[in-house]
């Protein structure tokens, strides 16, 4: 299909509507995707709205339709317009509806969202589409949340006194560069540098993260960075959500498809509840990182938060405020919280899932996070 016109463009920015004349006749093709977006956009209609919200054959035609005009980035905003002005949220409950649907962040946190409510015979395509959104995000996010964290335990914890298999080579050797030998061709280690005791908990994390649903996509990467540093020895790792009340999900961390399935996204948020539970998982504070995700909208005790949280502060946790984990661009939050916070040296500032594993280095190096 060639590129359309700055007069199709428009129409098809503004709708058949603007142009009552039809003054700019659209081809074939450009008259097909006008109908898609009109039956998405077009508020007004009724009965256009009423036809695709109502019939899903005629929404699987449609969601085909989106991903034959529209590239892939765009299809994913469009379906997610989609369940919230056409009702298509009560059609996904549907597995053949399910199967239809191009899966990712948003359409995983819609069907958690819709868990509780969803019939029996849609659970299992659901987990389907869940399972396969987790596996390709495990696929492109571990291996670069392995790496950093693992190098930042061995920087953050040297051991000077290795036995042979402790001993970190790249470090002794760069440590050791002025002792080499040119006769002999070799480097003499005047000092050994280690990492530290392999199967001992260097660190403990702690990612608490908020339910409401608001932050579903947060909560979909948070499962699926949880599980991996849950896969690391040398880190302990605890995954808690809340909204108004507190779950421990930390012994699903082995299959973040499992520990998406308990979450319940929606309700209100208390996350003064949420830090005084946190508060009595933590037994090494000074060894403790603390990821609170949040938008800091409290509907608890405010107040005794910023108490809770200047407390596990003053005992030696690293807290650190994350306002979202997505790429969903710049989140809405509680600004008056997040500065009180900030007061307290902890800051507060959304992260994309790409930066993650670079925070989590810094973090465990006791490096200042700095706010992008």
């Amino acid at each position: 299909m060639s590129a359309p016109t700055t007069p199709t463009r428009w129409k098809l920015v503004l709708g058949s509507a603007a142009d009552a004349q039809n003054a700019v006749p659209l081809p074939p093709d450009y008259g097909r995707m006008d109908d898609v977006l009109t039956a998405l956009y077009d508020g007004d209609k009724a009965e256009r709205k009423a036809g695709l919200g109502g019939s899903a054959p005629r929404v699987s035609r449609w969601l085909g339709d989106i991903r034959e005009y529209f590239p892939t980035e765009v299809v994913a905003i469009m379906q997610q317009d989609a369940m919230t002005r056409l009702g298509l949220n009560q059609l996904l409950l549907e597995p053949e509806i399910l199967r239809t649907v191009q899966a990712d962040v948003h359409l995983v946190g819609t069907l958690m969202s819709l868990s509780r409510v969803m019939p029996q015979k849609a659970k299992a395509t659901a987990r389907e589409v869940i399972t396969k959104v987790v596996r390709e995000l495990e696929k492109k996010l571990a291996n670069p949340l392995r790496q950093a964290v693992q190098g930042a335990l061995s920087r953050a914890v040297r051991n000077p006194r290795p036995r042979y298999h402790e001993i970190d080579w790249g470090a002794t050797i760069k440590a050791n560069l002025k002792h080499y030998q040119a006769a002999h061709k070799t480097i003499i280690p005047e000092r050994l540098v280690g990492f530290g005791r392999r199967g001992q908990a260097l660190k403990e994390i702690v990612l608490c993260v908020d339910q409401s649903g608001s932050m579903a996509s947060s909560v979909v990467y948070a499962g699926v960075f949880g599980a991996v540093l849950a896969s690391l020895k040398a880190v302990k790792t605890h995954m808690v959500v809340f909204d108004t009340a507190v779950v421990n999900l930390s012994e699903n961390l082995h299959d973040p498809v499992d520990l998406l399935f308990g979450v319940q996204l929606g309700g209100g948020t208390d996350i003064n509840l949420a830090l005084t539970y946190c508060q009595q998982l933590i037994t090494r504070p000074t060894d403790t990182i603390l990821v609170l995700i949040t938008d800091l909208y409290e509907g608890g005790n405010e107040k005794e938060m910023i108490k809770r949280a200047a407390a596990l502060k003053a005992a030696g946790v690293n807290i650190v405020v994350l306002l979202a984990l997505s790429d969903d661009g710049a989140p809405s939050f509680d600004r008056r919280v997040a500065e009180q916070l900030a007061a307290l040296d902890i800051p507060s500032f959304a992260c994309t899932p790409a930066k993650f594993p670079e925070l989590m280095a810094k973090a465990i190096q006791g490096q200042k996070l700095e706010i992008a």
